[in-house]
């Protein structure tokens, strides 16, 4: 759901960060904070939904200052931040839909409208979200063991064939092992969706991102039954206990609000079970 272009008046601006069914409890509400600059949070009622909403100033918060702000590390951190803080206020009683961070109106009825204009998509998704949770699994590829070394330490041969001839296997290890590093993320995948009814692959994240050396050959979600997630999460041992993966280590984190499968506008990719295969 995107927001209508912010004004550049100096009145507030609606910042809304969820949809549910259940508004959260009044006084847990109350508790809860979003943004540091904005007033307290509330719920916007959109039809049969709710929205929750916090009204932020303007003057920080349309098209330009928030872009400035967003270009910051420290501020873009502080303004994700704050949009989980309202997001989990939003899901404390029920299933929610988390709306994109920065997702701004002019006021409580242009909120009201774009929600009303999907209500039909948002019961489906909220009906389907009911009772699961997400769990991220991040996949890096590990650097190949190092080879002991073999012939003189310094290359005397005609032309230098022998130092071509080491650069050469030194890439096609590498090569080798990025394929098979692959090949172990894409048994992880395959292994992990047996547990899930949904599952998304996204865009693996820069070393830049990561903070790490390695690349990463995987960055996956999944969608699990609370039911299931004791079943998950021991499919998930197995696969780092048993010795099988030798060219890549696996992270996981979980259970979370399922931001990956909120989104309405478009099918994320789905389990054999969830399409009755």
């Amino acid at each position: 759901m995107s927001g209508h272009p912010a004004a550049a008046a100096l009145r507030d601006l609606v910042c809304a960060f969820a949809v549910t069914r259940t508004p959260p409890d009044g006084a847990a509400l109350a508790a809860a904070t979003g943004h540091e600059e904005g007033g307290p949070l509330r719920v916007l009622r959109a039809g049969g939904l709710c929205l929750v909403v916090q009204d932020v100033p303007a003057a920080l918060f349309d098209e330009e200052a928030l872009a400035e702000r967003l270009n910051r590390p420290d501020d873009l951190e502080r303004c994700a931040r704050a949009h989980h803080r309202g997001v989990e206020a939003a899901a404390a009683r029920g299933p929610v839909v988390p709306l994109p961070m920065a997702t701004l109106y002019r006021g409580d009825g242009s909120a009201r409208q774009a929600v009303a204009g999907r209500e039909a998509g948002l019961r489906t998704l909220l009906d389907r979200l009911r009772d699961r949770t997400e769990w991220a699994v991040k996949v890096h590829a590990l650097d190949p063991p190092a080879k002991p070394a073999t012939g003189a330490p310094r290359d005397r041969g005609p032309g230098g064939r022998d130092y071509l001839s080491r650069a050469s296997a030194r890439r096609r290890d590498r090569r080798d092992g990025h394929a098979k590093a692959l090949a172990e993320a894409d048994a992880v995948d395959a292994e992990l969706r047996r547990y899930a009814v949904a599952a998304t692959r996204h865009r693996p994240q820069s070393e830049r991102l990561t903070g790490r050396r390695s690349p990463q050959v995987l960055n996956a979600a999944y969608l699990v039954e609370n039911a299931e997630s004791g079943a998950f999460t021991r499919a998930l041992a197995g696969l780092t206990a048993d010795g099988r993966l030798t060219a890549v280590e696996v992270g996981a984190s979980g259970p979370w609000i399922p931001y990956s499968f909120a989104r309405w506008d478009e099918e994320p990719e789905r389990t054999r079970q969830e399409v009755g295969a």
